[in-house]
């Protein structure tokens, strides 16, 4: 039996990753589980055209446009949802369009909403780092776990070591749990070394940090890490591209450039902003190794396109880290930049010229674990079809 399941728009300008992610699950459900699952995506009127234009660009996506989805609704729906348990105005899109399964992400529906619904969440980070919180963001977090629980939800988390923390928080029966691990597409790229070293005035030898400027993601570690090898004579160059807003905390850009100013390493952290997405792949390809010193992820994206691509990486020894690359990386304590100092001075230069030729690997890797994000999504579409 195929299934019909409804996607609402997850992220956009605020949280790209977000909206990454859920162009790469309907772009592997229409590749590889097209025999089993028909994503449909309902979009309001008002979304951005190049958001609309990623959609319009996956080959045999129905898209229902409907301004119940506008974000001007969202507050209205929510509200509707809470107060008698049901989110009706989207109930009748969806029933209208015979949905038998609904994604639910950073929204809410409602315990009386009568088509199952799986409910991602990408992870648990107000509870494990608390202190990034606060006081309103953490219970608006909380509370909407605790309703996707009450209501019966198919959790659905991106690792195992997120799993670990949901049970121990949430304590969710085994069969309503599952965890999906989520890939992102390579596809062989052609690009000029030279021109693009030029274009972001990079030499021919540095590192890449393709994170955004949120607080967990311990940029602090980098910048300490490259004052370190430059008091001891090691001149070593980092691009770090990605949004510089935190909305959690607005000085926390600011702070950062502050900390550069005080290393010294102005020249060192290069901060080139938001990027084409295919210049973050071509910069993948052309750095020693990638950097991601974050303290906490639910399964990083970065990470995860390094893998794909057969990039080398130094990454924070945290436990999903290890989950994901364990063979795969270097790893270095978080708080400890002295560590990331001694890994970075002592990676050789890469061939540039030998991960251009394994593209076609990278891309048949990145199918692999692709299929494999297609088929276990589609297993939890199954299981919560059966669950009403």
């Amino acid at each position: 039996m195929k299934h019909r399941v409804a996607f609402t728009l997850i992220g956009g300008h605020a949280w790209m990753g977000g909206l990454n992610y859920q162009v790469n699950l309907i772009s592997a459900l229409l590749e590889f589980e097209n025999q089993r699952v028909e994503p449909i995506l309902f979009l309001g009127d008002d979304v951005a055209i190049d958001v609309l234009e990623r959609f319009n660009a996956l080959d045999g996506l129905k898209i229902v446009h409907s301004q119940e989805f506008n974000r001007s609704h969202k507050n209205r729906r929510l509200l509707k949802a809470i107060v008698t348990g049901c989110d009706t105005d989207a109930l009748a899109v969806f029933k209208v369009h015979e949905i038998d399964v609904v994604f639910e992400a950073a929204d809410f529906y409602g315990w009386h909403f009568n088509i199952p619904t799986i409910a991602w969440i990408p992870d648990l980070q107000h509870r494990k780092l608390r202190q990034y919180f606060g006081f309103f963001a953490f219970w608006k977090r909380e509370i909407g776990f605790r309703m996707q629980v009450y209501a019966k939800r198919h959790i659905m988390l991106s690792s195992l070591d997120a799993a670990k923390d949901f049970q121990q928080f949430y304590k969710l029966p085994n069969e309503r749990l599952h965890v999906v691990n989520f890939s992102v597409p390579v596809r062989p790229i052609k690009f000029d070394f030279e021109v693009l070293l030029a274009k972001y005035n990079l030499p021919r030898h540095f590192f890449y940090l393709p994170n955004q400027f949120w607080q967990h993601k311990n940029h602090e570690c980098v910048i300490k890490a490259l004052g370190i090898a430059k008091r001891e004579g090691k001149e070593i160059i980092v691009a770090v591209s990605g949004n510089h807003e935190d909305s959690r905390d607005t000085d926390y850009f600011p702070k950062l450039l502050s900390l550069i100013a005080a290393e010294s390493v102005e020249d060192n952290f290069r901060v080139l902003g938001m990027i084409p997405y295919d210049d973050v792949q071509a910069l993948m390809l052309s750095a020693a190794a990638l950097i991601n010193p974050s303290r906490f992820e639910g399964w990083s994206t970065t990470v995860e396109e390094a893998k794909s691509l057969g990039v080398e990486m130094l990454l924070s020894d945290i436990n999903v880290h290890r989950e994901q690359a364990e063979q795969n990386a270097l790893f270095f304590e978080q708080d400890k930049p002295a560590q990331l100092a001694e890994q970075m001075i002592t990676l050789s230069s890469i061939s540039i010229d030998k991960r251009i030729e394994d593209m076609k690997q990278a891309a048949e890797r990145s199918r692999t674990f692709m299929s494999l994000f297609a088929m276990k999504f589609t297993t939890v579409v199954e299981a919560a079809a059966k669950s009403l």
